[in-house]
């Protein structure tokens, strides 16, 4: 060895490649991250694409058609629904508004589609339709840390942290758990606690990934070996090692020392993940690659068809943009514009591959949006206490809706649905109990639905 080579600050820390490693430290890669991967129940699915579409779609525009807004448009809601209406929302039942879609039944189990997912609306045999989702929090960042988290303050750990807790990874070379954001338009800015580890260690938390650059800073370094690159690393991780045993154990020192590995590891395996390039003229097509409007979600969806067939556990999607105060029709149509066809296209390439079987893809937003008309405009305010989500794959039995809302589609009457059960149940796909999945955390062994919740069994075939 040259010593000399190790003693030349600035060449140690351009060649040891920490333009890679820290960006896996910033993001705490969960790379190799091990919980108790012992399954309470035979797994009916192994990988997870959550389909996150912030900013709250409309329930009653999308998959829970209301003919009596059509009868009742501009009156106010009826005393005997909005009697049942949580107070937070009780300033929003005057002026109910029809929707602008129509909705029309598809394929042999006749579920009702609008006519704003054409697309999707071709896969509904495939879907089981949550239209009883609900909550009590109408705020877009707290919404969207009760969806992923569980709770309003974002304090625990998302989903996706849980799952690769409970399971590991499948993949050592890269992270298990991803998450790319897309169009964060208006107020629905990322919330970080979705991807998130709260309490759990930090090697458990989402990676952030840029489909149109890929991992950043992966690349070697110029005139840097692959053996040049181990000598560095060993020799950080030798330092490391030593300051962790004198300050003791920290997960999140922890989780900065692994990165160091796996960013090693990625600057073979993340290139191929990110090369689109090697896909045929018909898959680019299919996720509409070539449509400017469609592209950035028909990119993310491809590359999370790549993910999970290279064993990434949870791949979380997150597209904002439904937020639709002022003008539904204009902001829905834009926001179906952009998702319908890859979404559709991500359901037909898993399926051709023989890969929905072994993975669960989810659709939902924060919360859906009420029947009413929002002020002057032609929008719709928020509204957690009916909406609607679906699930495919994954051992779901498709061609089926459970639960329902009342019939102007503003709160749920039949087999309400908290997102603690919806966590549940996805925990369930990967065969596991969410109620004895346990975390010890200050003395009190934490589960992921902490306010109880239980698996909606009868979505599973």
């Amino acid at each position: 060895m040259n010593t000399h080579r190790w003693i030349d600050r600035r060449h140690f820390l351009y060649g040891a490649g920490l333009s890679a490693a820290a960006a896996t430290c910033t993001n705490r890669l969960a790379h190799a991250a091990t919980g108790p991967t012992v399954l309470h129940h035979p797994a009916t699915a192994s990988n997870v694409i959550f389909l996150f579409m912030s900013g709250g779609p409309s329930q009653v525009d999308t998959f829970d058609p209301k003919p009596e807004l059509d009868r009742l448009e501009g009156e106010d809601v009826p005393e005997s629904i909005a009697a049942s209406i949580p107070r937070i929302k009780r300033a929003g039942i005057k002026n109910l508004m029809r929707s602008p879609w129509k909705f029309k039944n598809h394929g042999e189990s006749g579920i009702p589609v609008s006519e704003l997912f054409p697309n999707v609306a071709k896969q509904v045999d495939d879907l089981c339709v949550i239209r009883s989702m609900q909550h009590n929090n109408p705020v877009h960042g707290p919404g969207e840390c009760v969806a992923l988290t569980g709770t309003s303050a974002g304090d625990r750990p998302s989903i996706g942290s849980w799952s690769l807790y409970g399971l590991g990874t499948a993949n050592e070379n890269l992270p298990a758990f991803i998450t790319m954001n897309l169009h964060s338009d208006g107020m629905q800015y990322p919330q970080g606690a979705g991807w998130g580890s709260g309490f759990l260690p930090s090697g458990f938390q989402g990676t952030i990934v840029d489909p149109s650059k890929g991992i950043r800073h992966v690349a070697m370094p110029p005139n840097t070996t692959e053996q040049d690159r181990r000598q560095q690393l060993d020799l950080i991780h030798w330092f490391n090692d030593r300051h962790l045993r004198q300050s003791g154990e920290q997960s999140e020192l922890q989780a900065r020392i692994d990165s160091y590995e796996t960013a090693f590891r990625m600057q073979t395996a993340a290139p191929d993940l990110f090369d689109i390039s090697k896909e045929t003229q018909q898959t680019h097509q299919l996720y509409e690659l070539d449509n400017p409007q469609s592209k950035s979600v028909g990119k993310a969806c491809l590359l999370a068809r790549r993910m999970v067939e290279r064993g990434v556990r949870f791949v979380q999607v997150r597209v904002g943009g439904w937020d639709a105060h002022g003008n539904i029709q204009a902001n829905h149509s834009k926001m179906a514009s952009r998702t319908d066809g890859p979404i559709a296209s991500l359901l037909t390439d898993l399926r051709q591959r023989d890969l929905l079987k072994s993975t669960l893809v989810v659709w939902a937003g924060e919360f859906g949006r009420t029947p009413t008309k929002e002020g002057r405009g032609k929008g719709r305010d928020h509204s957690p206490a009916g909406y609607t989500t679906w699930l495919a794959g994954g051992g779901i039995q498709g061609g089926q809706i459970i639960g329902a809302t009342d019939p102007l589609g503003y709160v749920a009457i039949e087999r309400p649905v908290s997102p603690h059960d919806f966590h549940a149940t996805i925990l369930h796909a990967l065969g596991i109990d969410a109620n004895r999945l346990t975390y010890n955390h200050h003395g009190r062994d934490e589960v992921p639905t902490v306010f109880g919740g239980e698996a909606v069994k009868e979505a599973f075939a």
